[in-house]
């Protein structure tokens, strides 16, 4: 047991798997955003019970979610013209 507590690991990191992640960011702020619509009816029942929290954490979701999707959009088209920029290097057009 000694042995899994001792210092830094001896073997690499494996690469970080790369999905769809602008999809997944996309999906996840739209079910946010139909969670939120779908308790405002029920506001008052929330209200009653002091759980309004349940309302405004999914707009909240759904807010940040716009601020994720912008996000990975960006970090999606860096990628890209990293990537772009590399094979231009490895092989420049004569």
């Amino acid at each position: 047991m000694a042995g899994f507590f001792s210092g830094s690991p001896k073997h690499e990191a494996p690469e970080p798997l790369e999905g769809p992640v602008v999809a997944t960011v996309t999906g996840g702020t739209i079910v946010w955003f139909v969670l939120f619509l779908a308790q405002l009816p029920f506001y008052g029942w929330f209200e009653d019970r002091g759980r309004t929290w349940w309302v405004w954490t999914c707009l909240a979701g759904g807010g940040l979610g716009l601020i994720g999707i912008w996000y990975v959009r960006r970090r999606d088209a860096a990628i890209k013209r990293a990537r772009a920029a590399e094979r231009e290097q490895v092989s420049p057009s004569e």
